[in-house]
């Protein structure tokens, strides 16, 4: 079992659903933002997702972007990240989430090398089809790193079979189609997704974009394994608020049955 899926199913065996933190590298300054980690790794989640900044998102709403444009400026790229990373060991896993550009000007085999120097488990590429896949991920997997696929109200089944079937860790479902931000309400086709998922799927489910507080999960039939955060995170951040002040109920959320 890969260490993201493992962390996951813990969770899950203890009755809840692992919570997946997303924090842009370097937010909101670069000191800032490892106390941050390490607060958030206290808190006691069970995954970290670090956002790689860069330039010309496709994924990305709003939060996020100008996140990414303000760490950019501040001269945040992969090889400080990676720098930083290799100071710290954190008791939850590291998955860096980053568009395919920087991580081809970092170079393939580098990129995987250096991330198995910094413990680091998986990475999410949303910019990479499956039919463009099988290099990078040939590269990760000979040093047991996950390629994380993300999938969507509009991934049809056949298309989730074909990541299944080389996937590792766990697979990403996305809330709705279009780009990352906090939203009221999960879209009401989500729990469809997230059971053919599932049935597709034999890793662990994640739910993200616009998760803000785990009440929004309450609205589903089919609850997700793990629960992606990331941009109302940055807002209360931003804001002077703490993070396990954002945690503490994600961690106290009980997944119904």
């Amino acid at each position: 079992m890969h260490e993201l899926e493992e962390k996951i199913r813990l969770a899950n065996d203890a009755g809840r659903i692992a919570i997946v933190p997303f924090l842009t590298a370097g937010f909101p300054d670069w000191n800032k933002f490892w106390e941050y980690l390490i607060l958030i790794d206290k808190a006691g989640v069970d995954i970290i997702e670090i956002g790689v900044p860069f330039s010309d998102p496709v994924a990305d709403g709003p939060v996020i972007e100008a996140a990414s444009r303000r760490v950019l400026s501040q001269g945040v790229n992969l090889a400080r990240i990676f720098e930083g990373l290799a100071n710290y060991k954190f008791r939850a896993s590291i998955a860096l989430m980053g568009y395919m550009n920087p991580f081809l000007q970092f170079g393939l085999d580098a990129l995987a090398s250096r991330a198995k120097e910094c413990r680091v488990a998986g990475f999410i590429i949303p910019d990479l089809p499956y039919e463009e896949s099988g290099i990078i991920n040939g590269i990760l997997k000979e040093r047991d790193i996950a390629l994380i696929p993300l999938v969507g109200p509009n991934t049809s089944p056949q298309r989730m079979e074909l990541y299944a079937s080389d996937a590792r860790g766990y697979v990403y479902v996305v809330s709705v189609m279009g780009i990352t931000g906090e939203r009221k309400r999960i879209a009401l086709n989500i729990d469809a997704v997230i059971k053919r998922a599932k049935g597709i799927f034999s890793i662990p489910v994640a739910l993200g974009f616009g998760l803000k507080h785990p009440s929004q999960l309450e609205e589903l039939e089919v609850q997700p394994n793990a629960a992606v955060f990331g941009s109302a995170l940055l807002v209360h951040l931003d804001n002077g608020g703490s993070p396990e002040e954002f945690i503490e109920p994600w961690l106290k959320y009980k997944a119904k049955k």
